[in-house]
């Protein structure tokens, strides 16, 4: 039976678990990298990244540079 009442350490150590014994150690790191923790405010980045552009703007910068 599974036990669901783990700690957020156990969860992470049976993951890891899991990840390497069906991906080895390697690739369980780079899987692991993939979904790494980022750092700053991803919210207040984008509105000051994108408070300039419109939807069309985007689209059409995507299709000059062969995107779309």
């Amino acid at each position: 039976m599974l036990n669901t009442n783990l700690s957020p350490p156990e969860i992470r150590k049976a993951g890891w678990e899991v990840l390497r014994s069906h991906l080895g150690v390697s690739r369980s790191l780079k899987f692991i990298l993939e979904y790494s923790k980022g750092e700053g405010d991803y919210t207040k980045t984008r509105r000051e990244y994108f408070q300039n552009l419109t939807v069309k703007g985007i689209i059409d910068d995507m299709r000059s540079q062969g995107f779309i």
